[in-house]
């Protein structure tokens, strides 16, 4: 048997490369396409070559279709740049997972939890993707003000929720769930914003009474960056607890934990209809 470390006739002996080596080559001439101005489309290729180019170098075709799925749900994902952005923090949070079921019913599961846990309704409806808004029934603004339900609605303030479902496997999904709070974002650093300048304009009664310039800045700024300081302190509150809501939804997908419905969810089905599961 030939013995592949062996020299070959040329005399130079091809060498192995490592897993991490064959991932930076790849990377690397990736970045070398990209800046040659080369046209992407000339090197397209679809899913099923992609995974069977990636058994030819010895990667799971489960873990590639994993890694697809991934990629295909972060155009949910808003770009961030600005001062907003930097003064405020994201507009949007995002919780992804790989769990078992089929996408159907893993979206299906979603929309339950969307519809009866967060008051949420369907706002559009796509394949293998799902938009929800807030409710502004009577029945859902009941939910929100008298706190009989045992929790938060989290993701009341969000502009809109987007879930996105790819199978990875025969009986695996991957979802990402993104709330988008760049809306409530912009409401409450303009509020801020107006607060402090407010706390400002108190600078000029003070001096008109005769109090020096400098000493009548000095209460009218800190005022100014305590409004400040508290808007953005109230809305990073806000999009950390939505995504510990979007967790806790992956949480159950993840882990079955499929509770019974309480007496107080009982009622509102009774009233509103239990969730209608995707169509």
């Amino acid at each position: 048997m030939t013995d592949p470390r062996a020299k070959p006739p040329g005399g130079v002996r091809e060498q192995a490369l490592s897993r991490a080596a064959l991932e930076r080559v790849l990377a690397r001439a990736a970045q070398l396409q990209a800046a040659s101005g080369e046209d992407d489309e000339s090197g397209a290729m679809t899913e099923e070559q992609l995974v069977e180019l990636g058994k030819e170098v010895g990667l799971s075709g489960e873990l590639l279709r994993q890694a697809l799925a991934e990629e295909r749900s972060r155009t949910l994902l808003p770009a961030e740049s600005g001062w907003l952005a930097s003064f405020t923090g994201v507009s949007a949070v995002t919780a992804a997972r790989t769990v078992p079921g089929t996408p159907a019913a893993v979206l299906g599961a979603i929309d339950a939890w969307m519809q009866r846990s967060e008051a949420l309704q369907v706002k559009r409806r796509f394949a293998d993707q799902l938009v929800w808004e807030a409710r502004r029934d009577i029945f859902s603004v009941i939910r929100r003000t008298i706190p009989i339900w045992g929790r938060g609605f989290e993701l009341i303030p969000a502009n809109d929720v987007s879930a996105i479902v790819a199978a990875v496997g025969p009986n695996r999904a991957h979802a990402r769930i993104v709330a988008d709070f760049s809306v409530a974002r912009s409401r409450r650093a303009t509020s801020g914003a107006a607060l402090a300048f407010a706390m400002l304009l108190i600078t000029a009664p003070l001096i008109a009474i005769g109090v020096s310039p400098v000493l009548a800045a000095i209460p009218s700024a800190l005022a100014a960056l305590l409004a400040l300081f508290i808007t953005r302190r109230q809305y990073r509150q806000l999009v950390s607890r939505a995504q510990v809501a979007l967790e806790q939804a992956l949480d159950r997908l993840e882990f079955a934990d499929a509770k019974p419905a309480t007496t107080a969810q009982v009622l509102l089905d009774a009233f509103i209809g239990p969730p209608r599961p995707p169509r």
